[in-house]
């Protein structure tokens, strides 16, 4: 259980990333979308494994890396995910505690591995993901800690969790846990793809069960069913309280119900190397401002410094210390 009350807690799909650098070609010879993220099974995840080029391991997840980061920038943060009883699991359970998260999910004794993610880097950054979920769709309401929950500020749900019944489960009674507390509860789309296979009920989900959304411009469209982004801006500033919606190197545009939206710049960035992890980390940033009062536009834009640090190396985790970057926007 929780050793102390924190300002947000995570949940998601607790997954080891493997980045390896590619082309365009591979990723036609093995018929994948490009920029998009794909479910496969161990064996799939075997065989596209052993034709990848040289990789680098580390721990992520979307949920993970938005909670490493939130850590990194200062922040007290607890994290809920499933791993197996195995290397990967260790690895992963190393990494996010070092990082100064809570995370005490026991490990499944009995069932698939851990999960992990495949990520291929094309020379124009984009990233394509494979993912093989394994042990982290495991997870039930059982492994929730509901103290963490309800003494944390937020609670911050991963969408790409939604792909399994039993992890549905647990998605929902977080949300009814933090609510009965008082809390707000924050939701990531995730991806557009994941958005599509879930679409009815997300739209449930952000009208009545989440207080704070973040998508990219493709998801929130992709959730309204419309080409037309200000119409997307439009409807879902009638169903949700807060939204903070990212377009790339245009910005961002935090919605609210009460207020004009707010539009925030992107972060310099010198060259685009990778663009994986880059939702994850504006979340952080936003979450990070937020859970310190922060004006929106503030939120947003430390959601954007943190962004443009990871698309300047591989890696869906940050390099430099974003608890200076933090002091550094505070004392400008």
């Amino acid at each position: 259980m929780s050793k102390e009350p924190v300002d947000i807690v995570g949940i998601g799909n607790a997954i080891v990333d493997v980045l390896s650098k590619t082309d365009d070609t591979f990723l036609q010879a093995e018929r994948l979308n490009k920029g998009s993220m794909t479910l496969i099974e161990e064996a799939q995840a075997e065989a596209l494994y052993k034709k990848m080029g040289p990789g680098m391991e580390m721990s992520g997840g979307s949920a993970a890396n938005t909670i490493a980061a939130f850590a990194a920038m200062g922040g007290r943060a607890g994290y809920i995910g499933k791993v197996s009883n195995d290397q990967l699991g260790n690895v992963f359970r190393h990494d996010i505690c070092a990082s100064g998260v809570q995370f005490t999910t026991a490990p499944l004794e009995d069932g698939p591995s851990t999960a992990r993610c495949l990520i291929l880097i094309t020379p124009d950054a984009q990233r394509t993901m494979c993912t093989y979920l394994g042990a982290c769709v495991w997870i039930a309401p059982s492994d929730l800690d509901e103290q963490m929950i309800a003494n944390a500020g937020v609670t911050y749900l991963e969408g790409y969790l939604f792909d399994r019944p039993r992890a549905k489960q647990t998605f929902r009674r977080a949300a009814e846990v933090a609510h009965a507390a008082g809390k707000k509860v924050a939701l990531s789309l995730s991806d557009s793809f994941c958005v599509e296979r879930h679409r009815e009920e997300f739209l449930d989900l952000v009208e009545h069960h989440v207080d704070i959304l973040f998508a990219n411009e493709s998801e929130i469209t992709a959730l309204y069913k419309t080409d037309d982004f200000e119409h997307a801006v439009w409807q879902v500033k009638e169903h949700c309280e807060l939204a903070a919606l990212t377009r790339s190197e245009k910005g961002s545009v935090i919605v609210s119900k009460t207020a004009e939206p707010v539009i925030v710049p992107a972060a310099p960035v010198a060259q685009v190397v990778d663009t994986t992890g880059a939702g994850d980390m504006y979340a952080a940033g936003f979450l990070f401002g937020h859970a310190r009062g922060f004006p929106l536009g503030e939120c947003g834009y430390l959601g954007s410094l943190a962004a443009a640090e990871v698309i300047a190396h591989v890696g869906a985790r940050p390099q430099s210390d974003l608890a200076a970057l933090v002091k550094m926007r505070k004392a400008g």
